[in-house]
């Protein structure tokens, strides 16, 4: 999949709850390849393969969000809630989807620590996702519990390098009378470099970051490369 995720965000100038909050919106939008090759084996010992492909270039669901973060000093903490709202392409017969087609709640709290002096960066953000029903298939995704981190050093005032990662684990199993195969708790976790620049940019401040992730450990989920490039503007 090649995905453009888009998330104009707006922060208020007034505190609140003694921190800075921020309200945001991020979308997604892209393309998705998918091929499949099973063997299948009757119940009368009869082994039957096939083989199927299908793409889709569409709108994925809506994920509004809101945070609010502290500062004190070298520390700095954030608590956020987000949503995800099920109005991406989706058809239940269908091979790929960019749609879920069920609602979900994700919560999560992170923490990063940020030595000006020595230009050490530490952060870490982890979080709990509980997932609705899809009505079309019967089919509940467990709740989840996802760690992501970063470590880095900046070698100049603009430009930092470190590494990333994360760690994803389904913490029960998958449900409802479509869960035909059985609680199907699947986890993941990645690790790759990263490199990041901040740069002037109508007045304010920009920030660009490409990082890589190499996926191990996986049960149930795809799993390899994957690689993101991230964009912040100031308006």
């Amino acid at each position: 999949s090649d995905l453009l995720l888009f998330g104009p965000t707006y922060v208020f100038t007034k505190p609140v709850w003694g921190g800075q909050a921020t309200l945001s919106m991020a979308g997604v939008y892209g393309r998705a390849d998918v091929s499949v090759d099973a063997t299948l084996t009757g119940p009368g010992g009869d082994v039957l393969t096939g083989s199927e492909s299908d793409s889709l270039t569409a709108f994925g669901d809506l994920f509004p969000s809101f945070s609010v973060k502290w500062n004190k000093g070298v520390h700095n903490s954030m608590v956020y809630a987000m949503a995800g709202v099920p109005v991406g392409s989706y058809e239940v017969e269908r091979l790929v989807n960019l749609g879920t087609n069920h609602w979900s709640a994700d919560i999560g709290g992170g923490y990063t620590y940020m030595n000006p002096d020595t230009g050490r960066e530490f952060s870490a953000t982890a979080g709990i996702t509980y997932n609705f029903e899809n009505p079309d298939t019967n089919y509940q995704n467990g709740i989840d519990a996802h760690l992501d981190w970063g470590l880095s050093q900046f070698v100049s005032e603009q430009t930092h390098v470190g590494l990333v990662g994360y760690f994803f684990y389904q913490i029960t199993g998958d449900s409802g009378s479509g869960a035909v195969l059985g609680d199907f708790k699947s986890r993941v976790n990645g690790v790759g470099p990263q490199v990041g620049h901040i740069f002037e940019m109508r007045g304010g401040q920009a920030y660009f970051n490409a990082k890589g992730y190499w996926e191990f450990d996986s049960k149930y989920r795809a799993s390899g490369w994957n690689g993101w490039l991230t964009l912040v503007i100031p308006f």
